[in-house]
């Protein structure tokens, strides 16, 4: 029976609970991989915090790039986050030196990727990170190795809990972006600074890990078309259960005639959809192959308990002595990614204007559409005020991106309209 000793970086909620489950899960863990699975040594910011564990029989370091150089530890669980600075020293000279790593860091994936799985795979180690998309739900392994057999057409979903749980509960509540904001941080969904949430940035580094997976390309963060949900109003929330939609936050990445598109976007999504009802903080994602056809995941995409259950089936897979490329090719076999054109994309939108309610105001909209080769497919205006901005709702037939790009600058010229229109896709999926 092998011994797989463990150190961790970072002790906050997600590094206790890995610690928890490691102890508590001991003897199932033993009975499933043959191996006696200890932590022997620990690094943190603050000794002296009361986490709900033990520490007394593990080696506690001050400094966690001590981690690299203790020759009894085999395994490095890297939870300190940020894309640069000691994580990224940490997962790269623990992968120098030998031994395995496993992350939940996707903004360090996104960022080094290419450079830290060429290291991992030259001194033939594992760099496991299926905590670091979707929380608990197993999507890496789902990809990687259960889906393995498909050509990979589509992934998209819900990769945001936070911002899921933003948007249900203003459509649940009628109440505004700002106040329910407020209650997501107050609950702990939403850190002080929400703004790799709420803008779309946490989803976009879990969507180019997805997309270089299913696509067999480099990790290409650079290359997501990303806009978050800090602009959107109540208004649009009521006016898309109206039209028959719920707006959620979608992450999409397709791959077409060898070129990759990925997104970050709200979109309306038709209420009978399956992601239409996944709600709260849960993600969600579909998986499109070529012969399998959609399978969907679904589950907690954050928190302390689901994401630690994800490292500890890294961990596992390590100590079955599953080592197997991170991205399933080897990186000589990626390629560089091919970027489509989303000028090219072509779909159906959903407009806002806010305007003064005034005559030929719907006769400039309309003309402006027209010159655009865009149609519109319904109209809605709910109130008249001759003091206050009013406003209308367009949903269009189908056209492009660029069209639809084209236009809206035009209309945001007009004296009659007020503020930045704004727009939304339709997605059917």
């Amino acid at each position: 029976m092998a011994d797989l000793n463990i150190a961790i970086a970072g002790l906050g909620t997600v590094g206790a609970s890995v610690f928890k489950i490691i102890e508590e899960q001991s003897d199932l863990i033993r009975q499933r991989t043959n191996s006696n699975i200890k932590v022997t040594a620990v690094s943190s910011r603050s000794k002296g915090k009361d986490r709900g564990i033990n520490l007394d029989a593990v080696n506690w370091l001050d400094n966690p790039m001590d981690i690299v150089n203790l020759s009894d530890v085999n395994l490095v669980i890297e939870l300190i986050g940020g894309e640069d600075g000691v994580a990224y020293d940490l997962v790269k000279g623990s992968l120098l030196s030998g031994k395995h790593v496993v992350t939940a860091n996707k903004a360090l994936l996104a960022k080094h990727g290419k450079e830290l799985f060429k290291i991992a795979e030259d001194n033939n180690v594992s760099l496991y990170f299926e905590a670091a998309v979707a929380g608990g739900i197993p999507i890496i392994k789902g990809i990687r190795e259960g889906l393995s057999a498909n050509k990979i057409k589509a992934v998209y979903g819900i990769l945001n809990g936070t911002c899921n749980y933003i948007l249900t509960e203003m459509a649940n509540t009628k109440r505004d972006f700002a106040e329910v904001l407020k209650e997501a941080q107050d609950l702990g969904y939403a850190e002080a600074d929400p703004s790799f949430d709420i803008d779309g940035i946490d989803a976009g580094h879990k969507l180019s890990l997805l997309t270089s997976l299913a696509f067999g390309c480099d990790v290409d963060f650079d290359a997501i078309a990303i806009k978050g949900i800090r602009d959107i109003s109540l208004i649009d929330i009521e006016q898309a259960l109206e039209l028959g939609y719920k707006v959620k936050l979608l992450g999409i990445t397709k791959q077409e005639n060898g070129k990759v598109m990925q997104t970050i976007e709200p979109c309306l999504v038709k209420k009978q959809e399956v992601l239409a009802s996944v709600d709260g903080s849960l993600n969600a994602v579909f998986v499109d192959g070529d012969f399998v056809g959609q399978s969907l995941f679904v589950g907690h995409g954050a928190g302390g308990y689901p994401t630690a259950s994800s490292v500890v089936a890294d961990v596992i897979d390590i100590a079955r002595n599953i080592i197997i490329n991170p991205m399933s090719l080897t990186i000589r076999d990626m390629q560089p990614q091919q970027k489509a054109d989303i000028n090219d994309r072509i779909g159906c939108y959903y407009i806002r204007l806010m305007v003064n309610d005034k005559a030929g105001v719907m006769a400039d909209v309309t003309s402006i559409l027209r010159d655009n080769n865009i149609s519109m497919e319904t109209m809605l205006q709910h109130g008249r005020s001759e003091k206050q901005s009013v406003p209308i709702i367009i949903t269009t037939h189908e056209t492009t991106d660029g069209a639809i790009n084209k236009a809206v600058q035009k209309l945001s010229k007009l004296d009659t309209v007020t503020e930045d229109p704004y727009i939304m896709r339709i997605e059917e999926l």
